[in-house]
Formats: structure tokens, sequence, C-alpha cells
């Protein structure tokens, strides 16, 4: 069933998981300041909708997403007048990652700098067999503010973060699955159906264990163990509590 979305922006709910597809071919469905302000109604929506069980976030052939659309970044203004219309700042990769409800990254092509920002929020990544990935901050004279410092080496340690982020190098989806990047790799034809069994497989879990590992995982990461366990063991006692066990 087709819900809201606009023209880069495409929705569709089937069976309790809402696919959310960047269509902006033309651009290797390069991000707009409107479109990201877009991408934070719909996860909004998503959240407040109890009958979406899982968001799917993929892309149109033959790119995932090139992040930010820097022809659009370049035509503002440097010093704009604080009294003047101003475009909306919307960080996507912050929204998917206060997401309440989880979110699969089923990427199909190209996924760099502030795509790999999103991905890498999202709480499972399964890349086709065509995808590629890259932080290209420092080749075109910008600098990470989605999340990059922190999130890529999370993913894939200190050392190999820094050594993809200074050089920009591009890594293929079989190196990317290796170094811990990705949880999937898939033939290009099974990326979305295999999207879709890992969103069946949340499905079937309880919903209220699902929102609360995902905020688990949120307030934990970065804790100290002692500080993480704490934070579980009293997660788990309010949970008692509140189910009477």
């Amino acid at each position: 069933m087709a819900l809201a979305g606009s023209e880069h922006l495409r929705v569709e709910t089937a069976d309790g998981v809402r696919t959310i597809t960047i269509d902006r071919p033309e651009a290797r469905n390069a991000m707009t300041a409107a479109m990201r302000d877009e991408l934070r109604e719909l996860f909004a929506a998503a959240g407040a909708d109890d009958s979406v069980a899982v968001v799917i976030l993929t892309g149109v052939d033959p790119a995932f997403s090139a992040g930010v659309d820097l022809k659009e970044l370049s035509t503002w203004p440097v010093n704009p007048d604080p009294d003047a219309p101003r475009p909306p700042v919307v960080d996507p990769a912050a929204v998917i990652r206060e997401s309440t409800t989880p979110v699969i990254a089923a990427v199909n092509g190209v996924c760099v700098t502030g795509a790999l920002e999103i991905a890498l929020s999202c709480h499972v990544i399964v890349a086709s067999e065509r995808a590629t990935f890259a932080d290209t901050h420092a080749k075109v004279g910008l600098v990470p503010a989605w999340g990059m410092s922190a999130l890529l080496p999370e993913a894939v340690g200190r050392g190999k973060a820094l050594e993809l982020s200074i050089t920009g190098a591009f890594i293929d989806a079989p190196e990317a699955l290796r170094i811990g990047l990705v949880n999937h790799v898939v033939p290009h034809e099974q990326l979305l159906p295999t999207a879709f069994g890992l969103a069946g497989a949340i499905r079937s879990a309880d919903p209220v264990s699902v929102r609360t590992m995902l905020e688990l995982s949120r307030r934990g990461a970065g804790m100290p163990r002692d500080e993480a366990l704490r934070l579980e063991r009293e997660t788990m006692e309010a949970w008692r509590v509140e189910r009477g066990v």
C-alpha cells in the first residue's frame, strides 16, 4: 500500500514493514535540505504508528545515496543574515539513531560520506554485492557532521576508520563485510527480499523487548562496562515491575 511520500522519498507499507526509498537517481540520490527535513517527518510518523514494526531504508539504483547535495550546499551563504530565511538543517543520521523502530539499511549501490553516516546509524546493514562504501569528507574539503568520527570507529575500529577517512578510499561489499561495516552481503536481486526476511524475524519478536534492546544499545554506546551493566540491570528491574513478573 502506498502512503505519504514525495517525489524524492517514496514510502510503502506492507505487513508491518515500512519501506522508504530515496528516489533521486539523476543526482545519485543526494539529499537536499528539504529531503532531510521530510525524512525526519517520515521517521517520526513511523515511530508513532504502532502498526509499523520495522523500517527499511534503501535507494533507487544504481546508488544508495551520495549523502548531502553538495551543489545545494555550495549555494548557501557562508555568513547569512540572521534575519534571512534559511534552509531547514536536519541531521538525518541522528534522526535514525533516535528511532524507536528498528531500521534496516538495504544498501543497493554507492554509499558515501553522509550516506555512510546514515547507514551506520541504522540498526542492521544489508549490502548488495554491487554496493561500495567510502568516507570522502576530506576529499571534498568537508568535516563530518552526522556522526562519522564516532560511528565508523565503532564499526571497524579506530585504525581502519582513520585510514578510510583520511584517504577517502572506496571499499567493495565483501571488504565491508570482512571489516564489520555491514551485517550481510547478498546478490543484488536478493537485497530487498533479505531485508524483508530480517524484518519478518524482528516482527516475530516481542515489540516491547525489541524497543528496550534498541534503547539499551543507544544509551549504552560508549559507556564503561560497569555502567552499561548497571543500566541493563535497572532496565530489567523496571521491565519486571511494569509487567508484574
